[in-house]
Order: structure tokens, then sequence, then C-alpha cells
């Protein structure tokens, strides 16, 4: 997946104690997150977006900002994965808490969309991937739209 500098820049800007991980983690995603999403800057940190060629509406309506997807973060106390998808869809929030405790020994911090690693050398790398590869750009949207409407 193609990098721009802003997040080479982010990369570069990790604390050294999460950045090992920090690349890990966005190589994992990079390599499962299904065709069609694109890594860019998003609220100040790497995300993976709808682009707006693929989905011109944009986020909330504004056509200026891309539907945000999957985003990673690294925090003073812990790296942050956010995955919409785990929040608009229970199916798929469901299957990733029964799944979590077949890949870590560590109670799962979580918030609605926020998934925070607090230790670097104790991150489900392989769940992640997998996580990243359950919903296809088009299975997104119409997700999206979905829920936008209720």
């Amino acid at each position: 997946m193609c990098q721009t500098n802003e997040v080479s820049e982010y990369i570069n800007n990790v604390e050294t104690k999460w950045r090992d991980a920090f690349i890990e983690l966005k190589k994992v995603i990079d390599q499962h997150i299904p065709s069609g999403f694109q890594m860019e800057m998003q609220y100040g940190v790497p995300s993976y977006v709808v682009p707006l060629s693929a989905y011109p509406d944009g986020y909330h309506c504004k056509q200026d900002t891309p539907l945000p997807f999957i985003s990673i973060a690294a925090q003073k106390k812990h790296l942050a994965v956010y995955h919409m998808g785990i929040y608009a869809d229970q199916a798929l929030l469901h299957w990733f808490e029964d799944e979590y405790p077949h890949h870590m020994d560590t109670k799962l911090n979580m918030g609605k969309s926020c998934i925070r690693f607090t230790n670097p050398n104790k991150i489900p790398y392989q769940l992640i991937g997998e996580l990243a590869s359950k919903m296809t750009i088009m299975d997104w949207i119409a997700l999206y739209e979905k829920n936008k409407r209720t």
C-alpha cells in the first residue's frame, strides 16, 4: 500500500518504544486490507479510507473528507487501532471479542471503535490482520449507508 510523505513523517515521529510495533501493525494491515482502500493522514493519524473517487459523498456528507475505515495511532501510553467496522457491525464486533482470547492472554482494552494495546510486545498481529480483511470497500460503503439512514 502506498504511503504518503505525511504518513512517513508520522511514523518517524512515533516514540521509539512504540515505533517497531506501529510499523508491524501497519504492515499487517497493509497486507490484509482488501483492495480499494487508500492510506492517507486523516484526523492527524495514518488512516485507511474509502477514496472520494469510490464514494464521492464523503464522510458525514462532507464531499472533501473520505470515508474513514481503519486508523492507527501511537499515543503516549498505547497504540490504538480505530476500526469503524466493529463500531457499525455488531456481528463483526462479537466475532472480534470472541476471537481475542484465542490470541491474547490479556484483557481486551477497547472503546466503541478503538482497540488499545499498552504493551508493544503484546499485539495480536494475526488477529488484527484477519480483522482488517473481513470487510471489503463495498461492504463498508453499504454498511455506512445503511447506518447513516437509521
